[in-house]
């Protein structure tokens, strides 16, 4: 039968252990015995258990001093503390101390079982909590911004350095090169990281619609408007708002933004009160908006008001270093969401990502591992799982057998032993018998390490 909970009981009555034992056995409780609390904290060193019940009158260290000794250690899980009725308040010292709840002795079956699962279910959900908080800043944080290559290192630093400030941020870069990740990188290491992050694509809505969206409207505000709809701007109180596109902004309504980056407050279509709103703004945008203001196509002020600070995010070709850590990496998630087991890329392959300048940057190798793992039916991805604009540019197409240099078969030599190994330059060396400073000095030679 299987258990729904593993809990220490600790007791030095032998009577009230084998009672209490049997009661949580019966309702599918796996129970672990002690008789002192020193025998308890030994039974902790060796077992995770979901829950403490301890009595508190115990030879040697009561329950307060073990309820101390749990929570110094910085272990989390409940403690019930039993106790005689005459000494209420002993337990009430424990559960100051960190204690989850006391039951009188002696202990009603139903209480005691009421306490377990409510003690139980409740740190569950504590850990299922962090658990997610845990996982949502990590995916949001820059570590999920793929790159090891000295310009994403120096770019990673600028992302925690601004990340820290509360001025607004204009985020320059072509499509495809990951502008959004970046914003949520900023504000996820930033003081606003427990606020919401809001994301407006300027691109995507109707000007008819863009301000009610950025700022909201009042209920008969216009004909559609049957209810009042507060704005994202508004809905960002206390964290941060992407701009995306933000040069597709309308000419009609960058001045009402820029009255907003002044003041700080918004007004609601067919509102008259106007409303404070505290949100960081990061634009991001793939056009040349100087060149835009020259056109007066977008309004020079505004324009100073969002380049506060400038992060341009270099394109996939000047960091060509970070392709196969890339190529992995997307390799990874989309196994786990087509269920696949693809564990190799083709050293032709990989050859044709590094000769690629990927003018569609990241997201066009993504797009590319991703139609390579729905087409591959074994456990490495090969040529013809690439599109035809890859394919085309194969060397070994363009090379007739026979005919290839020296550093073509050093370069491919280089790039079997660095796919065998995962791209370790420790292991690729030994792999092929030379020192690691041999191995990238030829990895610089052919292009495959930049210089740092």
């Amino acid at each position: 039968m299987e258990t729904i909970g593993k809990i220490l009981l600790i007791d030095d009555e032998p009577n009230t252990l084998k009672v209490l034992s049997a009661i949580l056995k019966k309702n599918r409780y796996d129970v672990i015995t002690a008789k002192t609390a020193e025998e308890g904290l030994d039974r902790l060193a060796k077992f995770e258990v979901d829950l403490v019940i301890t009595d508190y009158r115990l030879p040697g260290m009561n329950g307060a001093g073990f309820v101390d000794a749990i929570r110094s250690s910085g272990r989390k899980m409940p403690v019930i503390v039993l106790t005689a009725y005459g000494s209420i308040e002993k337990a009430v010292d424990a559960m100051k101390r960190g204690a989850f709840s006391y039951l009188a002795k002696p202990v009603n079956p139903d209480a005691l079982l009421t306490s377990a699962r409510e003690a139980i279910e409740k740190h569950r959900l504590i850990l299922e909590n962090i658990s997610l908080k845990s996982q949502l800043k990590e995916r949001n944080s820059f570590k999920n911004i793929v790159g090891k290559s000295k310009v994403m290192q120096d770019f990673f630093t600028m992302i925690e350095t601004v990340g820290r400030s509360h001025s607004s941020v204009l985020i320059s870069g072509e499509s495809g090169t990951g502008k959004e990740l970046v914003a949520r990188a900023i504000h996820y290491v930033s003081p606003r990281a427990d606020g919401p992050f809001i994301t407006i694509d300027c691109a995507s809505l109707p000007e008819a619609l863009l301000e009610s969206e950025l700022f909201g409207h009042e209920k008969g505000a216009f004909t559609t408007a049957y209810d009042r709809k507060v704005g994202q701007i508004e809905l960002g109180q206390g964290g941060t708002v992407l701009l995306d596109e933000v040069g597709e902004l309308p000419l009609s309504l960058q001045k009402k933004f820029l009255r907003f980056l002044q003041e700080r407050e918004i007004l609601r279509v067919g509102g008259k009160t106007r409303i404070k709103v505290d949100v960081r703004i990061i634009a991001a945008t793939n056009r040349n908006l100087e060149a835009l203001v020259k056109e007066s196509a977008f309004r020079e002020d505004l324009f100073y008001r969002l380049n506060v600070v400038s992060l341009t995010v270099p394109p996939l070709r000047d960091r060509k270093d970070d392709i196969p850590l890339l190529a992995r990496h997307f390799l990874g998630r989309l196994n786990e969401e087509n269920r696949k087991a693809i564990n190799g890329i083709e050293v032709e392959v990989m050859q044709l990502f590094m000769d690629h300048d990927w003018p569609g940057n990241v997201r066009e190798l993504e797009n590319t591992i991703e139609r390579a793992v729905v087409l591959c039916p074994s456990d490495t991805i090969t040529t013809p799982h690439l599109p035809a604009s890859l394919r085309g540019k194969s060397r070994a197409a363009e090379e007739p057998a026979g005919e290839m240099n020296f550093s073509t078969v050093e370069k491919r030599l280089l790039l079997g032993a660095l796919g065998k190994t995962s791209w370790n330059q420790t292991r690729a060396a030994e792999v092929l018998g030379i020192s690691r400073k041999q191995l990238r000095t030829k990895m610089k030679h052919h292009g495959l390490l930049t210089e740092e």
